[in-house]
């Protein structure tokens, strides 16, 4: 079951940065919510410049396999919020929109569940987070589907069983650990403010939903899959494409088993 997960007895090593990205991840995530719930259109923008600003301010320390997790991640779960906002209305912002801070707050998002992950705390207590994880969403979800917390939330235990999948199953279940903590503030924030709200009926299964669903870690962990798997083909491409205009790196291919 943990057979992809870090050793027991492996040496830690504590990364004071890693814990930098993380601190500043929760807390702005708060504070752009917070200013979120009263901003116009136009302050949005101003968000999303500072959210851009801030995503490539955290790249710069990161190798480029990183670097290219995040575009795919930015890339592919901005085409997800248009489907699932715009088109579907599966839940919607305070403005009917997706707001411009959105797509660069993927990028920080993510990079926040990777850095999670490989932190000395995380690497050392892995089993014991992951004990929590399942024990602590498990309840989440089991109020949240008898209505006891929130309204009724069938795609929540849905959402929550897929995301326990991706955790024992997954080839990075360290990242998977690590979105659990961040989305979760996310949502829990982010719906709290006002920032977006879930509809009660989940436009595709028509099944009842959370505001925000209990499992909801679970889309995020596809975006995370989504991202790692496309990374290296990514990568490879450009250097590809780099080669065929004469731009040349004397590096090796990258090998889909970098995580």
């Amino acid at each position: 079951m943990f057979r992809h997960f870090p050793a027991e007895d492996i040496e830690i090593e504590h990364n004071k940065r890693d814990y930098y990205i993380v601190a500043f991840a929760f807390a702005v995530v708060a504070l752009c919510f917070s200013i979120d719930s009263v901003a116009s259109l136009e302050l949005q923008y101003a968000l999303g410049v500072a959210g851009w600003i801030s995503l490539l301010c955290l790249l710069y320390g990161e190798c480029k396999y990183v670097r290219a997790q995040v575009f795919v991640a930015v890339s592919f779960a901005t085409v997800g919020e248009n489907f699932a906002s715009i088109f579907m209305e599966g839940y919607t912002y305070r403005l009917q929109n997706v707001p411009a801070f959105v797509p660069p707050g993927h990028g920080i998002v993510y990079l926040t569940a990777v850095v999670l992950g490989r932190t000395g705390f995380f690497l050392k207590y892995a089993r014991q987070l992951v004990f929590f994880v399942v024990l602590a969403g498990g309840i989440w979800s089991a109020f949240a589907l008898g209505g006891i917390v929130g309204r009724k939330d069938e795609i929540g235990t849905l959402l929550f069983c897929i995301y326990l999948v991706y955790l024992f199953k997954g080839r990075s279940p360290m990242v998977y650990l690590g979105a659990f903590f961040i989305t979760t503030w996310v949502e829990l924030v982010g719906t709290s403010l006002g920032t977006w709200n879930w509809a009660a009926i989940d436009p595709a299964s028509t099944l009842t939903q959370g505001n925000p669903p209990s499992g909801v870690a679970a889309w995020y962990c596809l975006v995370d899959a989504v991202a790692i798997s496309c990374a290296a083909p990514v990568l490879n491409t450009a250097a590809r494409t780099m080669s065929f205009f004469g731009i040349t790196k004397n590096e090796d291919p990258v090998r889909n088993d970098v995580r």
